[in-house]
């Protein structure tokens, strides 16, 4: 899942727990989390801390750009918290800014999509 977001976003801090409960319930079953940080420049020691306190353990990108930050430009983000599901295998992006409830209906659809590894 590509997750944009940042720091100084409420909405995005409100949807913090359940991403981080989707992370724990569904990572054994091969969800990854790709975070990709909206916050602004000479913000990326805040940014570490920030994940680390929140108990965010995937890899985060951060360029510093603001809302010009150079992945969300590529999909085109205009508000966040987005999310997209990304089927990791084929780039495929199977949903799309699912958020609370939603997510878990849309990642255990991802999932049981996978073919198991062999």
């Amino acid at each position: 899942m590509l997750d944009f977001w940042a720091t100084w976003c409420g909405p995005c801090i409100q949807e913090l727990p359940n991403v981080i409960k989707s992370y724990t319930k569904y990572h054994d079953k091969g969800f990854e989390i790709l975070g990709i940080s909206l916050d602004r420049e000479k913000f990326a020691e805040k940014l570490a801390v920030f994940t680390k306190d929140k108990n965010m353990p995937w890899p985060q990108i951060y360029d510093g750009k603001y809302w010009q930050a150079e992945i969300s430009q590529l999909y085109a983000v205009e508000g966040i918290p987005f999310m997209l599901i990304v089927d990791g295998d084929t780039g495929e992006i199977l949903a799309s800014n699912v958020r609370g409830e939603q997510l878990g209906a849309a990642l255990e659809a991802a999932l049981a999509k996978k073919k198991p590894a062999r």
